[in-house]
Parts: C-alpha cells; structure tokens; sequence
C-alpha cells in the first residue's frame, strides 16, 4: 500500500510544481463537480431546458455520490495532503480519498449527457470537462491518481447501467402503482443506507493517525471527519425524494419543461425560492451532528429537496400556469 501512495504521492508533486497560475483554473474545475453547483444547475435544467435529461443527470449523480460515500468509507483511504507534509493543500476536504467523488461524478453526469445526445461534439465536451474537473483534484493535493481511476471505473459502470436499463426500467416503474412507486423508491434508499452503516460500523474506534491530523490542519479549514454517514444520508435522502417527486407529478399528469423564455426563468425564480427555504431554511432549524436524531432530520431535509425539484415546484408550475402537463 505504501508503494502505491508514495508512487501517487509523486505524481501529485509533479502536477503541483507545474506552477501556481494554474490554481485558479483547477479551482474552477473543481467547483463544477461540487454540490453547490449541482444544486444552481440541476434545478434549472430540469424545470427550464430538458425534463427528460434533467431527471437523468440527478438520479444518475444521486446513485452515484451514495456509491461513492459508501467505498470510501469500505476503502478509508487517506488524500495526498494528509498523508504527506509535502504535498501544497489548496483545498480541503473533511471525507476519505477512495474513490474520487468529483471524477466519479464527473464521469457519469457527462457520460450520461453524452450518451443521451450521442453526438461527437457533446461527448469532445464531455470528456473535456471530465478530465479538467479529475486532474484538478490531482493538483489541488486531495487526490492520488488512483483515487482518480477508481472513480473512473465506478463512474463507467454506473453510466453503462443506465444507459443499458433506463428504458426498460422507466417502462416497469410507470406499470406499478403510486404506493408502490413509492415504496420502492423508499426500499432503494435504505439498502443503500444498509450497506453504507455496514462500512461505518466496521470503522467503530477508528481515529485518524496524528501524522495525518497534523498534515490535513495545514489546509486552514477544520479537520476531517470522515467516518461519517452525512454525505451519504444526503444523497439517499434526495435520491428518494426526487423519485417519490417524479412519481407524484406523474399521477398529476407529468411535467414540460418546454415553454416560452419567460416562463422558463420564472420557473427558476419560483423554484429556487423553495430550494432555499428547504435548504437554508430548515438546515438552521434541524438538529446537526451524526446521532440518530440529526440523521433522520438530515434525511428528511433533502428527501423534501428531491420531492420539490421532481415534484412539488413542477406542479406548482402547472398551477400558475407557468408550465403544461407533459400528458397534455
């Protein structure tokens, strides 16, 4: 293990003495793969540009970040800059290396637009921003090269599965009734959840090591702390409530985001309105930290995220006649 960081360790050297003035355009690849951009962009292209590949990009990122938060608590891997003082912290994360999250997403939110426009010049594009958003965290010191292809490989698979089964799957799902839309949608969730509590509870009376505490505090920001189900309750949470949201608006008659300019970016004011009560809002009323309580509220949070986004703001689009039914 120690030849295969240490032989990482080098790479990530060799991309940090290329110079500084390539900070700021790292810095900006990276921002393009963080949930803050996620959450401004998603939203719009869901209620304002294309339904159909809005609701892929978000449940293909959901399934995949829970696939990731749940390796990198099976792998505890440690980032380049906690484990060696060599390496220049410009950014800082609080979660374990294995796999790359940013590149694991990167790959299966602009493989899946690829695959849905499958036109060249989409996927030039494609593969463009899935390597500057991979290398950054490469330059940046918060990821060894194989935490790179790790989230590659993940990121692959999971592309291949949609694209294979989403047909077949939507067909299947659209048979079933409400409550049991719902209660898969729910099922589907907590298996993910299971298998992440059993990576967490092996790593009971895990601490980091005082070599890594003390590199990873070189970064200015608070320490890590990445045994931790917050990321992946985050993500299950919106997962399942963005398919209990799809499957609400469905019963209602579905959603288009087809519309003139001025509906498409009311939708967006109106929309965002929710998401930063729901996000913002109820973040400063809910209980934080990792015990049950806090668990189940931040579950709860984000599962109203995901049913706004797919659900609740469609309809009330359709009410304010801001948007048409798509079964219109």
């Amino acid at each position: 293990m120690d030849a295969l960081l240490n032989g990482g360790l080098a790479i990530v050297l060799a991309f940090q003495s290329l110079g500084s003035w390539l900070t700021a355009p790292m810095q900006f690849f990276t921002f393009l793969g963080t949930e803050d951009f996620y959450i401004l962009i998603l939203p719009v292209l869901y209620w304002s540009v294309d339904a159909a590949l809005g609701l892929r990009v978000g449940l293909i990122m959901l399934f995949s970040t829970s696939i990731y938060d749940i390796a990198k608590l099976t792998f505890h891997m440690p980032r380049p800059y906690w484990y060696s003082a060599k390496v220049n912290p410009l950014s800082a994360e609080s979660s374990f290396g294995v796999p790359s999250g940013h590149a694991q997403n990167s790959v299966t939110v602009w493989g899946i637009v690829g695959v849905y426009f499958s036109k060249k010049w989409i996927w030039a594009v494609s593969i463009f921003i899935m390597l500057g958003i991979s290398l950054s965290r490469l330059y940046l010191g918060v990821h060894f090269p194989h935490d790179t292809l790790m989230g590659w490989l993940f990121g692959g698979i999971i592309v291949w599965v949609f694209a294979k089964y989403w047909d077949s799957v939507a067909a299947w799902a659209k048979k079933q009734s409400f409550g049991m839309q719902i209660a898969y949608a729910f099922s589907l969730s907590m298996i993910l959840i299971l298998l992440g509590w059993i990576a967490y509870a092996r790593l009971d009376g895990w601490s980091m090591s005082a070599e890594w505490i003390e590199n990873a505090a070189r970064a200015g920001d608070e320490l890590p702390a990445p045994v931790s189900m917050s990321g992946l309750l985050t993500a299950t949470g919106t997962l399942f409530g963005m398919l209990a949201g799809l499957a609400f608006m469905e019963k209602e008659g579905g959603f288009s985001s087809a519309g003139t300019l001025w509906q498409r970016f009311a939708r967006y004011l109106v929309g965002l309105v929710g998401i930063a009560i729901i996000y913002l809002g109820l973040k400063m009323i809910f209980p934080a930290g990792e015990s049950l309580l806090p668990s189940l509220f931040r579950y709860l949070r984000y599962a109203l995220l995901g049913f706004w986004i797919s659900g609740l703001a469609p309809w009330l689009f359709v009410k304010l006649q801001l948007a048409n039914n798509h079964n219109n």
